[in-house]
């Protein structure tokens, strides 16, 4: 993923990982939807977070891509789980042993599996500087079923004071590549942001979390 792979790629390298909630995504908790028929799920950029064990244990068959070998490594040792480990064309596979729960390690524009259910989106939209977010877009598109279900978590926060990454998305251009999405919940997420926000003086930064209709 030119323009992000060397910042990323360093970040988890030196531990800067501020975006990473230990305690996995409270709006997930709040807003992802009950269903009879759970399906596959989609966590593109997904880090190490526990959220993907969440989806597990809500009986979706959970597939991470990430970019990081180690936030892929450091998420099946934290939580102490075992997991084959092969090539899978120009990405590394890393299936847990004993659960429906696969990560991707590699550059997310060449993951070609398609067909999914659902798509949980926390880290990857706000990951992406603008140029490169279409682009996103339209490759997670063609990995998703049509009518799949999507959550997309979301920040606003006045750019002209800090940039990101993570970078603020406005509404006006979510729906512009979703126009089914519905704001569902907000909340100030300063608290939990990396520290560069609060040293630069910014003072609200809104988690906003969205759910197709």
């Amino acid at each position: 993923m030119a323009g992000l792979s060397e910042d990323w790629l360093g970040r988890w390298a030196q531990g800067r990982t501020g975006w990473h909630e230990a305690a996995g995504n409270a709006g997930l908790r709040s807003y992802w939807p009950d269903t009879d028929s759970p399906g596959s799920v989609l966590l593109p950029l997904c880090g190490k977070t526990p959220d993907l064990l969440w989806l597990v244990r809500r009986g979706h068959d959970v597939v991470g891509v990430e970019l990081s070998a180690v936030a892929v490594e450091s998420f099946f040792d934290e939580h102490e789980l075992q997991f084959d480990r092969d090539p899978d064309g120009p990405l590394i596979r890393y299936a847990a042993r004993d659960l429906p729960l696969v990560l991707f390690c590699g550059d997310y524009f060449e993951f070609q599996a398609t067909g999914f259910d659902a798509l949980y989106d926390r880290g990857a939209l706000v990951a992406l500087a603008a140029e490169q977010r279409p682009r996103y877009v339209d490759h997670t598109k063609r990995l998703l079923r049509p009518g799949a279900m999507r959550m997309i978590v979301t920040l606003e926060y006045v750019q002209d004071i800090v940039s990101g990454p993570p970078y603020s998305v406005a509404a006006g251009e979510l729906s512009g590549y979703w126009d089914d999405m519905v704001k569902v919940g907000e909340k100030d997420d300063i608290d939990n942001c990396p520290p560069k926000f609060r040293h630069a003086g910014l003072t609200e930064i809104k988690e906003v979390f969205w759910l197709s209709q």
